[in-house]
């Protein structure tokens, strides 16, 4: 009876620990699952279940490496908002799958994904055939963003510059290059893209928003 009632303390001590670190580390742990944070929340879920049920083992010393991988989740999740290269490194970026109603079977390859899983999401956005997908988008969560031919949302804009750093590879989709980039956004009055936060294309118009200055 009293192994049941520590089992249940400890339980419940882990439960609000747990609850409150995740709350700690933001909203988008709940809105778009990153390969870091399958690895930090399998590991965090393995090592809560030791710290409830093994009574050998303190519960300071069984929280201390589940803290230790919040802090890692926080610091690494701090960098990457800095530094896009270590994030796209740890989390990805997301690729184009179908353009056009045509595969890319060289993003397939790379990302070992398969006709089949492609199949599949598609019959569950009820879509038959590819050559109704006008676009199809890989995220970084591993889901396909769809979008069908003569839909009023088929169209879709690619960011250009993310945080003061040229979308090379999303000048290629949209078949454009960094030249032609840095020419029209002179024309736009910008000579640097040093300082846009975010710069997109669409319709033949720029959306531009600048950083803060005190980003």
């Amino acid at each position: 009876m009293n192994e049941i009632v520590i089992t249940l303390l400890r339980t419940f001590i882990v439960f609000l620990v747990l609850l409150t670190m995740f709350r700690f580390m933001g909203k988008k742990e709940l809105g778009e699952i990153s390969l870091l944070d399958v690895v930090v929340s399998l590991m965090i879920a393995e090592l809560a279940v030791i710290s409830i049920e093994d009574h050998n083992i303190s519960l300071i010393r069984g929280l201390a490496p589940i803290f230790l991988l919040i802090l890692l989740q926080v610091i690494l999740g701090s960098i990457g908002m800095r530094n896009q290269s270590f994030r796209k490194l740890v989390e990805g970026s997301p690729v184009m799958i179908i353009e056009d109603g045509k595969l890319i079977q060289e993003n397939l390859q790379k990302h070992r994904y398969t006709l089949d899983d492609i199949l599949f999401q598609l019959r569950q956005a009820k879509i038959a055939d590819i050559r109704e997908v006008e676009y199809a988008v890989l995220e970084r969560s591993g889901t396909l963003s769809i979008f069908r031919k003569g839909e009023e949302n088929s169209q879709f804009t690619l960011p250009l510059v993310l945080d003061g750093v040229i979308q090379e590879n999303n000048l290629r989709i949209i078949k454009r290059t960094k030249d032609w980039l840095l020419t029209e956004l002179e024309k736009e009055g910008y000579y640097t893209v040093d300082h846009i936060f975010y710069c997109s294309y669409m319709d033949d118009s720029f959306f531009i928003e600048m950083k803060d200055h005190g980003a």
